[in-house]
């Protein structure tokens, strides 16, 4: 081998050594490889795919945007999405991409994390291809995807063997969830007759009865579907064999077999009451009989006039109460003009409503006006059927009405007079407004006058177990109407305390102009009288609430500081705390903080004399220490010595002058 061979061949060994130290040292190390390559461990669901050499079952390699192979996998979502059928087609995926896939199935979260993101509380089922309506909205999604429902014609397409477990394969037909009831006689189209809401209720609408051997007409289009497929020995339904080729075979014969003509010579479906014109004609014509039908009566059922149907016998009719008898007014009417007779206020064509109209009742001694033209009879007239009472008290409101305020305006002035507060026109809104209001003993002054009534007037129980809208209240006062927001503190105040015997209330501290104006209150009358800057200071600075919500509304003010360092901040770091328990008042006032007061003759041990007199604190206080982390002057210790501020010069010159 030349040298120059031998040489790039031990080139070659050495970097294939340095390489194997590397993985060796890779492989030694606590992180696995697989940690620094892999983002996180694959789901449950994925574990047949764990490892770097599988990477590419689920990955495209590529240098561009990421690429997913989900569906070259799940095939049996692909051919839904190619054949546009299911949830996962409503997506409009790119053909032949599973980019989006992650956007609801994330992987490499752990083994145990959940591998489909999604929020059942807002999931759109309608997406699937089958809308969620009536009772199923409020189902399980377990209760129809299971495996008892997965369609066994779909089993091929579904990979998952937990059929628990998957979306896929249930069908949406009724009976694939519901027991056939009809056991198949009435195919599987359950929706022709029944809906998503309620089952017992038939949907005759939606059932072509016509398409049967017996189309309905007439009222039997109204009949209940059970009344003629009645219960068969097996308790279910019965929907075929039932007998429909004469009338008897549901109906049974009032005329006991009087006549022997067939049921449909004289009716017809659409009512038993209501003859075929045809066949009366060929029969029987009661217009030709001293009683020709009108109204009401051509509707009336034969034998309810022809008892026990002898249509032999005689009848009387000359008057309404030959057949409707007894009165059912029970002689209300008996001493009119006209007397009972029943036509006086009703007709044949119907006997409800009565033709005792409006008209009628302005001849009688209480006409109707305002809105009492349109109550209805009934609403005075109350209907008790032979005890309903027609002849009744009216001089008083409380005759009909009852009394909705409890007797709070039993008494004088207004005797329980409706017509004091309402009208004929309308009961609401009451007549009485603000002019009226000063005829009470609460006058509306300042914003009182701007509330509505309903907020102070509003419904209580003081009265009962009924709510009842409270307009007398025992005591007049500011807490019959607003909360306390102090919490009875100041509950002395709201005792009788004025001229009139009435209580003094919030007006010590408030005025009805606004809550917010609290010029009424005297700080003088206080154990701590506000003066000098003290006046100026808001109420909130030393007043503070117990909590963090503005206003004055939770403070308590009978526990107002009164000593200066509960309010101020001690600017000295507590270096005279020993001096009069830290009152400020030694060295300043409530007029202002400087100049300060201090009297340095008198509270200290050193004079000021002569020159001293007027020099700055500051150039021989010079001691300053640092206070949770300010920066403090601090006036003790204090050399006293002349040579602490004035140096040595100065006594070497005073021992020259010697």
């Amino acid at each position: 081998m030349p040298p120059s061979g031998r040489y790039f061949f031990r080139c070659m060994l050495s970097r294939l050594a340095l390489i194997g130290i590397s993985v060796f040292t890779m492989l030694s190390i606590s992180i696995p490889v697989v940690g620094q390559i892999s983002p996180g461990t694959l789901s449950h669901s994925h574990r047949s795919v764990t490892g770097l050499e599988n990477c590419t079952s689920c990955h495209e390699l590529s240098t561009g945007k990421r690429a997913f192979r989900c569906l070259s996998c799940h095939k049996e979502i692909a051919w839904r999405i190619e054949a546009r059928k299911g949830l996962h087609a409503s997506y409009e995926l790119e053909k032949d991409s599973s980019t989006r896939c992650a956007e609801c199935h994330p992987e490499h979260n752990g083994e145990n994390a959940p591998i489909t993101k999604w929020n059942v509380d807002t999931f759109d089922h309608e997406k699937t291809g089958y809308k969620l309506e009536g009772k199923h909205i409020g189902l399980a999604c377990g209760r129809c995807h299971s495996a008892e429902h997965v369609d066994r014609r779909e089993l091929a397409t579904i990979r998952v063997t937990n059929l628990n477990k998957t979306f896929l394969g249930v069908s949406p037909s009724c009976v694939n969830c519901h027991q056939d009831q009809h056991k198949g006689r009435l195919k599987e189209n359950c929706l022709q007759c029944h809906n998503f809401i309620d089952w017992k209720t038939i949907n005759i609408l939606s059932f072509d009865h016509s398409l049967s051997r017996y189309p309905l007409t007439g009222l039997h289009v109204k009949v209940r579907c059970e009344l003629c497929h009645n219960t068969a020995l097996d308790r279910r339904p019965r929907y075929v064999g039932v007998p429909f080729g004469d009338c008897r075979d549901c109906h049974a014969d009032p005329h006991r077999g009087c006549f022997p003509q067939t049921c449909q010579s004289c009716h017809d479906t659409a009512g038993w009451n209501k003859t075929s014109p045809a066949e009366i004609n060929r029969t029987f014509d009661h217009s030709r009989t001293k009683f020709p039908l009108l109204g009401k009566h051509r509707e009336v059922d034969c034998v309810q006039c022809h008892a026990k149907a002898d249509f032999q016998k005689p009848l009387v009719f000359q008057k309404c109460s030959d057949c409707h008898r007894p009165d059912p007014h029970g002689g209300q009417f008996s001493k009119r003009p006209a007397g009972s007779e029943c036509s006086n206020c009703h007709s044949v064509n119907t006997f409800k409503p009565s033709t005792f109209g409006l008209k009628e009742h302005r001849r009688t001694a209480y006409p109707l006006e305002g809105k009492h033209a349109s109550v209805p009879c009934a609403g005075c007239h109350i209907p008790k059927g032979k005890a309903t009472v027609y002849a009744i008290k009216f001089r008083y409101c409380t005759d009909c009405h009852a009394d909705q305020h409890a007797n709070q305006f039993a008494a004088a002035p207004y005797l329980n007079r409706c017509e004091s507060c309402h009208s004929l026109s309308k009961f609401a809104p009451s007549t009485f407004g603000l002019p009226r209001h000063s005829e009470v003993s609460f006058h509306l002054m300042g914003s009182h006058l701007a509330v509505p009534c309903n907020d102070c007037h509003k419904q209580s129980q003081s009265f009962g177990p009924r709510l009842i809208v409270q307009y007398r209240w025992p005591v007049l006062s500011c807490v019959s109407c607003h909360a306390d927001p102090h919490g009875s503190r100041f509950k002395r105040f709201l005792v009788p305390a004025k001229a009139n015997n009435s209580p003094s209330g919030c007006e010590v501290c408030h005025s009805t102009v606004t809550w917010s104006d609290l010029s009424p209150f005297d700080h003088k009358k206080t154990s701590f009288p506000l003066s000098g800057a003290h006046r100026s200071v808001a109420c909130a600075a030393c007043h503070k609430p117990t909590n963090p919500s503005p206003g004055l509304a939770h403070v308590d003010f009978t526990l107002a500081p009164h000593k200066c360092p509960q309010c101020h901040v001690d600017v000295h770091g507590q270096q005279f705390s020993k001096v009069g328990g830290g009152e400020c008042s030694g060295c300043h006032d409530a007029n202002k903080w400087k100049p300060s007061l201090f009297n340095h003759d008198k509270q200290s041990a050193f004079s000021l004399e002569g020159a001293h007199r007027d020099v700055r604190c500051e150039s021989c206080h010079k001691l300053t220490r640092v206070v949770d982390g300010k920066m403090i002057l601090f006036y003790k210790p204090t050399d006293k010595e002349c040579v602490a501020c004035h140096g040595r010069d100065l006594r070497r010159t005073s021992q020259v002058a010697n």
